[in-house]
């Protein structure tokens, strides 16, 4: 009988640890400010302005994109770093499956960094940021996400009503089968696409898109048709085209998204 039970457990433990089902939590003592429970998956964090925050900050989340090319996905920790101040706290999230230059890493898996805006990995960052709010006790969440964190964003304000009072979409792909089909690439069969979540956005929310007028990788026809559904439904929604900027998070970038932060949250 013993015998019996010692194989049940180890099946048990096999199949859990097989089927991905289990995920440690983060480790017990680690600070929220640099790792978060996002549902099953701890996910490594960024933080800046928590020691003048004071009571009821304003929190912004940002998120990354794909950084397809390889390499550390913490480039989005220098932007966050910027907007912070006092009564503004600001959190640079890592995505499932991604790392940073100092070797943390997002629980999860980078799918080779495409085709990985699945449910699964959106809910895990959307739960983080729940946990973030809480912590903090915020009176208002503005996400910013650039690229596939824009797409993460797009999804969570749908899939997740209410998560955010005002969001930033940079360089969004918002219609993914869209952009697949403009690039010429082959359909993306576990992503998840904003557009399919646009009608489920509250009419409150604000939000800013912005894309580089001479972005080549999501042109910015996908961002403006995804601002004008927004629109339509009464939103406060607004599309800028920064001149001269392409794709990436660059300075001039940057420098749009800050000053869409500082209309939205009047600092």
């Amino acid at each position: 009988m013993r015998t019996k039970s010692i194989a049940l457990v180890s099946w048990l433990s096999a199949f859990l640890l097989g089927s991905g089902a289990a995920h440690a939590a983060c480790a017990p003592g680690s600070s929220i400010k640099e790792w978060v429970q996002g549902g099953a998956l701890c996910l490594a964090a960024a933080t800046y302005g928590s020691e003048s925050a004071g009571e009821s900050p304003t929190l912004i989340v940002v998120l990354h994109g794909d950084t397809s090319g390889g390499g550390p996905a913490d480039y989005h920790f220098e932007f966050a770093r910027s907007v912070a101040r006092p009564g503004v706290i600001a959190v640079a999230l890592l995505r499932p499956g991604y790392s940073d230059r100092a070797g943390r890493s997002s629980e999860g898996q980078d799918l080779g960094r495409r085709d990985n805006y699945t449910a699964e990995y959106i809910n895990a960052a959307g739960a983080a940021i729940e946990a973030l709010k809480k912590e903090y006790r915020a009176k208002r969440v503005v996400l910013v996400g650039h690229s596939g964190g824009s797409a993460y964003t797009g999804v969570l304000l749908g899939s997740r009503p209410g998560i955010a009072g005002a969001a930033i979409l940079v360089s969004c792909p918002c219609n993914i089968q869209r952009w697949r089909e403009q690039r010429g690439g082959g359909a993306w069969s576990r992503s998840q696409s904003p557009s399919s979540f646009v009608a489920k956005i509250p009419v409150t929310t604000c939000l800013i898109a912005i894309t580089g007028a001479g972005d080549d990788n999501t042109p910015p026809q996908l961002a403006q048709d995804y601002v004008a559904v927004l629109s339509g439904r009464g939103a406060k929604a607004n599309f800028v085209s920064v001149p001269g900027a392409g794709h990436n998070f660059n300075r001039a970038m940057q420098e749009a998204a800050a000053a869409a932060l500082k209309e939205i949250i009047g600092q």
